[in-house]
């Protein structure tokens, strides 16, 4: 008998649905909100009002294009935590009163744990490739930068992660500087690709260990921008493609430095990543450079599984489920949390 697994994200401002069927995505429904973009950032208040809108329509359009119906559901898999409290909301509250519903399992699921194992997603009429354990997935998004030794499943440890700020939030508020607008990392990269790296050089950080922080490159970014200001008031807009090319070559030269340290530490050579900053051009093609230099064999996601969606919750689901490995409807949401 198929196992079918629905998957609801709701951590921040994309609300998604996707069904998975014996580990092959059928359906991955993603509805994203453009009113933040007035504010700069995400107003926790209004993504929350914008899920309960868009909840039911999304599962509904989810299972529609799947070809599935509700009682085919073996389970509901939900994001948890961690993430906005009033979008968890939206999405635990609905994913317990739809598994209540249909007398079917619930499944929580640690959004950065999803986004980890969306390499796993197979899809009919693609190259499935999978990493094998242990492998190395470097976790980059607007809210985390980790380097996290993956053994199983449900076996991770963090090896390291930032001490403040994350890569995709110091993009995004150094966008914010240059007055480029939000989200700061589609139009970084795009900027970047007319620019050349080298013409301007930021100050790299020198933490022990794994560990990341991006709070001096911001710092330091802004300054240099202030002095250059000084002389020239329309500096930015006359060297922006260079500076987005500066800018995004010294974060993935941060993040790569650690990595390389990790993967030499520990011995292992499958080095894949994930999130948010994962579909940054400059950081896909660092991988391939290191994959050529130093023989790692690497995983990329599709693009469409680098930002928030539910197939990557559908997925971590689907393992789970394997493992009857399901939740009381008493458990609540979580706001922050690691792996």
């Amino acid at each position: 008998m198929s196992t079918i697994i629905l998957g609801i994200e709701s951590s921040c401002d994309d609300t998604s649905a996707a069904v998975i069927k014996d580990g092959y995505l059928l359906s991955n429904v993603v509805s994203s909100q453009a009113v933040h973009e007035a504010y700069g950032g995400v107003v926790p208040e209004l993504a929350s009002r914008a899920h309960q809108q868009n909840i039911v329509p999304v599962v509904h359009e989810a299972l529609k294009r799947a070809g599935v119906t509700k009682e085919e559901l073996s389970a509901v898999a939900f994001t948890r935590g961690p993430g906005l409290m009033g979008s968890l909301l939206v999405g635990v509250s609905f994913a317990k009163g739809f598994a209540r519903s249909l007398n079917i399992p619930m499944i929580d699921v640690n959004h950065l744990t999803g986004h980890i194992l969306a390499h796993f997603i197979k899809a009919e009429g693609e190259e499935n490739e999978q990493p094998n354990f242990p492998f190395l997935c470097l976790l980059v998004s607007g809210g985390n930068s980790q380097i996290v030794l993956v053994r199983a499943y449900n076996d991770m440890e963090i090896l390291g992660q930032t001490i403040d700020d994350a890569a995709g939030e110091a993009i995004d508020k150094c966008s914010k500087v240059m007055g480029l607008g939000y989200p700061g990392g589609p139009i970084i990269d795009k900027l970047a690709r007319q620019g050349n790296p080298k013409v301007f050089t930021f100050s790299k950080p020198h933490i022990p260990g794994l560990d990341y922080s991006f709070s001096g490159l911001k710092t330091s970014f802004l300054y240099s921008l202030r002095d250059w200001m000084k002389d020239e008031p329309d500096f930015i807009e006359h060297h922006k493609v260079d500076l987005a090319a500066s800018l995004e070559a010294t974060i993935v030269d941060i993040l790569m430095d650690k990595l390389r340290k990790a993967a030499k530490q520990y011995k292992i050579n499958e080095v894949a990543v994930a999130g948010g900053v994962s579909a940054n051009n400059g950081l896909r093609n660092a991988f391939r450079e290191h994959a050529e230099k130093y023989g790692w064999k690497i995983f990329i996601p599709k693009f469409s599984y680098t930002t928030d969606n539910a197939a990557m919750i559908a997925i971590t689901g689907y393992l789970k489920y394997q493992d009857k490995d399901f939740c009381s409807i008493e458990l609540p949401a979580y706001s922050r949390v690691t792996l």
